[in-house]
């Protein structure tokens, strides 16, 4: 059985490139969740069909059909993390750098010139963001993606900097204070 997919969504997969950036800790991660897929599960899964489809109807048979759906998720997931693993982009993260690139860790304050005095220094509010790929985002642990409106402002910027991050029709002022 399909499940119904919206136009829209349909869509959006088929334009959009999937974001391969990840942390060295991401892809050893997705290479063990594969060798515990091919080990063991899509055996249990293979073996779990064949017992199903002994017994009797395949047509009727809801055991054999959820033991079928549930080996065809297994392959499917195999399938993705193997194209995952062969294409990622592996961010290395360099201390060293004098501007921000994915891989950064960045500490920004908002930066307010309207206020008298600025809105700058000390009582500002201060955010640190490691620029990751989306597929790793954590905004609430302060790990954004690259393609955020913040993470996309941000990228190629120096300390010192003053970037413009617009989300909707609000801009926000930010000065990169710090990148490690």
């Amino acid at each position: 059985m399909r499940l119904p997919t919206r136009k829209k969504e349909l869509e959006r997969q088929q334009t959009e490139e999937p974001d391969l950036h990840f942390t060295p800790e991401k892809i050893e991660a997705m290479k063990r969740e594969l060798q515990r897929l091919i080990d063991t599960e899509r055996g249990v899964a293979a073996a779990e069909v064949i017992r199903t489809g002994e017994m009797g109807d395949f047509s009727e048979n809801a055991g054999y059909q959820w033991a079928k759906q549930n080996l065809r998720r297994i392959n499917g997931r195999i399938l993705s993390l193997t194209e995952k693993i062969n294409h990622a982009i592996p961010i290395v993260h360099d201390a060293t750098s004098t501007r921000v690139r994915i891989g950064s860790i960045v500490t920004v304050q908002v930066h307010d010139p309207l206020r008298t005095p600025p809105l700058q220094g000390e009582g500002s509010p201060q955010y640190t963001y490691e620029i990751l790929g989306s597929q790793e985002s954590n905004p609430m642990k302060g790990r954004i993606s690259h393609h955020s409106p913040i993470g996309k402002a941000l990228l190629g910027a120096k300390v010192g900097e003053i970037v413009d991050v617009t989300v909707g029709e609000r801009v926000t002022r930010y000065v990169v204070i710090e990148i490690r």
